[in-house]
């Protein structure tokens, strides 16, 4: 190489390297960034999903402990039922955070069998003790799936659906087959969602306007993960004051 042209490479070299560190730290500042905002969506998820159940339970067991309150056995009963609903929350929370860790570390791997899809929607409708609210029509595909995971996610969805409709309102959930792939439908009678938060909704730790009946914000994140997990794919579609519909 010619002596004149090596100032000018030096130079190139340098700017190159530099330009590459750029990059490296803006990637690693983006990095800190999501880091901050996934811990401070965390504690705002523990500050009140974790401490309302615990408050609940320490007020049932405080006074069931309480020896100057005269309690019949009816109160007895309704502070027996809120523990033990409290705890059944706390237990769901648990459970959700550490799905979603398994899901974010790459640790859920599916364990494939075939299974008729129908029966997995009936048994993830069952787990919610919603077969009344429910209505379940369409075809009886058989899929390779692992049927917990899959199970799971279609419970997370009817349980959203149930949550953003009316209380007397049936969730209808249709199942269909090409031959490429099985759908299953998850049609709600609530208000319905804004075009840009059919994507956001899928988002860990993400609340509808402070909607309390968002909770935690991990259901939906949790269904898509377990969806994908299984090579398949999971969208909403809505329009506003229309009700939505999961697919």
């Amino acid at each position: 190489v010619s002596k004149r042209f090596l100032p000018p490479l030096a130079t190139l070299l340098a700017v190159a390297s530099e330009r590459d560190q750029l990059a490296r730290e803006a990637l690693e500042a983006e990095a800190l960034r999501r880091s901050d905002l996934v811990k401070t969506a965390l504690l705002r998820a523990v500050s009140h999903d974790l401490r309302s159940p615990l408050t609940g339970i320490a007020t049932s067991v405080g006074a069931l402990r309480n020896p100057t309150l005269t309690l019949s056995s009816s109160d007895r009963d309704e502070l027996l039922e809120t523990i033990e609903l409290e705890s059944g929350r706390l237990a769901r929370l648990v459970g959700d955070l550490l799905d979603l860790s398994r899901l974010e570390a790459g640790a859920a791997s599916p364990e494939l069998e075939a299974w008729d899809l129908s029966d997995l929607v009936r048994e993830a409708v069952d787990t919610l003790n919603a077969t009344d609210r429910v209505e379940i029509v369409g075809e009886t595909p058989v899929v390779e799936v692992d049927g917990g995971q899959i199970q799971r996610a279609i419970a997370n969805l009817v349980e959203n659906a149930l949550k953003y409709s009316p209380p007397v309102a049936v969730v209808h959930v249709r199942i269909t087959a090409t031959r490429k792939e099985a759908i299953v439908r998850v049609v709600d009678q609530g208000p319905g969602l804004p075009a840009s938060e059919l994507e956001q909704v899928f988002e860990p730790f993400y609340r509808r306007d402070r909607d309390p009946r968002s909770g935690a914000g991990l259901g939906l994140a949790i269904a898509r993960g377990f969806v994908e997990a299984n090579g398949g794919r999971i969208w909403a579609e809505s329009r506003p004051g229309q009700g939505a519909t999961f697919a």
